[in-house]
């Protein structure tokens, strides 16, 4: 079955992991053997041929760089020039594969059907189709940064990451959209950037869903029923994106997949982390929306983990080609799991992109 991955963090690793994705997983874990510098280190599940073999021919990738001010222990860059910078280089790395035949850039409905006929034809090696997604908005200087990467080919963005952020605050910490924040909204509306509310702190989520009306989404997010933390939906939330039309990707991060995960220590093996639970999340946002038009696959693999914090039941980003079948056991029918695979967020797209 075609499989759309609303979230991958692709030129991240490549130009931050050193990865070359064009290789086979095996060959990139290989030429990783012995690293230590992080702790997914030969561990990696994604590359471009393995999303070939697992028929993953469109993905939502990112561009991420994070602006921290003096005191800001997280990781990232210490001005947002610097950080734009970094998406630049990412940028760049995207426009190379496209030079290369591995990817090509869908900027809207005519890009996409381009695409999506190439790939129900037998061609071998076809490029792998993605939309350009910013995580964290925190390199956009002002707003005619954010212009400029609309005509790079920008089509989703989401205000925050981790930690507080420029325009919102992101998972683990507290605080609202302000003036900025504002600003940014009313920018994405006017552009018709698709709002990625995944990482938004309860109480940004809520205040930019006040003063937002444009298209949005959540790339990769699961529910706070069956992990009671701030980077997961609460009910309400989800509830509140159903009303919007919303789609929400599922994701495959372990300690978002089951409570009391421990970094470093707790093994997928040990706390039963297996795509059953993906499908537990699935189902949730189902019961709640009444009908399965609502999620998706936002996987989030090879997002500064690997196997270590991966389903037990995965080698590779290929194996979500196992999830069908599971949504069969559990009663989905046919026309319900394409949806969940592919055609809630392709839907979604075609109206957005008119």
């Amino acid at each position: 079955m075609f499989i759309f991955d609303a979230h991958l963090d692709l030129s991240m690793n490549a130009m931050e992991w050193n990865r070359d994705l064009t290789l086979s997983v095996p060959e990139i874990r290989e030429r990783e053997a012995g690293k230590t510098d992080k702790p997914d280190r030969g561990k990696n599940m994604v590359s471009l041929p393995a999303m070939r073999k697992g028929n993953i021919g469109l993905c939502v990738a990112t561009q991420i760089a994070r602006y921290v001010k003096k005191g800001n222990t997280l990781p990232g860059w210490h001005s947002q020039h610097q950080a734009w910078a970094q998406t630049q280089g990412q940028l760049a790395w995207y426009k190379s594969m496209e030079k290369a035949g591995e990817m090509v850039q869908i900027r809207n409905l005519n890009d996409m059907e381009k695409h999506l006929a190439l790939w129900q034809t037998d061609q071998p090696n076809k490029p792998i189709g993605f939309i350009l997604s910013l995580e964290g908005a925190d390199s956009i200087v002002d707003m005619d940064y954010l212009e400029q990467a609309y005509e790079s080919g920008l089509r989703a963005i989401g205000p925050a990451h981790y930690g507080p952020g420029v325009y919102a605050y992101g998972t683990d910490s507290v605080g609202g959209i302000g003036t900025k924040g504002k600003e940014l909204l009313k920018k994405i509306e006017e552009l018709n950037l698709i709002l990625d509310a995944t990482h938004l702190c309860d109480m940004s989520f809520w205040e930019a869903m006040k003063v937002y009306s444009g298209p949005v989404w959540a790339s990769h997010n699961n529910c706070r029923k069956f992990v009671d933390h701030n980077r997961q939906f609460s009910d309400e939330q989800i509830k509140e994106l159903i009303q919007r039309k919303a789609v929400i990707g599922v994701v495959l991060d372990a300690w978002m997949m089951v409570p009391n995960w421990v970094r470093g220590k707790s093994t997928p093996q040990d706390m039963g982390v297996t795509l059953e639970i993906m499908v537990d999340n699935i189902d949730h946002i189902c019961q709640l929306a009444g009908n399965t038009d609502h999620v998706g696959i936002g996987t989030d693999l090879d997002g500064g983990y690997g196997l270590e914090q991966s389903p037990a039941d995965m080698d590779t980003i290929a194996d979500l080609q196992k999830v069908p079948d599971l949504l069969k056991t559990r009663g989905y029918s046919p026309s319900d799991i394409e949806k969940i695979m592919n055609l809630n967020f392709i839907n979604f797209l075609k109206r957005v992109w008119v």
